[in-house]
């Protein structure tokens, strides 16, 4: 049995993930929308047109609502 000793190398303790984040939230988002949890349109251009309005309707909801301050907790 061969055993080698390797170091590590010299990355910081935390490192900052890549933006995937964004891209989750906004699917999160959708998804809170009944119809885009399951694909009940036909044609694909018939699905993005519903995704575009969910957006639409959290962004309009976003801009009306008063900015809550904190985390949200």
């Amino acid at each position: 049995m061969v055993v080698q000793i390797v170091q590590r190398p010299q990355v910081p303790y935390f490192t900052v993930p890549p933006r995937r984040w964004v891209v989750e939230r906004s699917l999160a988002r959708i998804t809170g929308h009944r119809r885009r949890v399951r694909d009940y349109e036909r044609l694909p251009h018939h699905h993005e047109a519903m995704v575009r309005w969910s957006m639409i309707r959290i962004t309009s909801r976003r801009l009306t609502q008063p900015q809550q301050i904190g985390n949200g907790y």
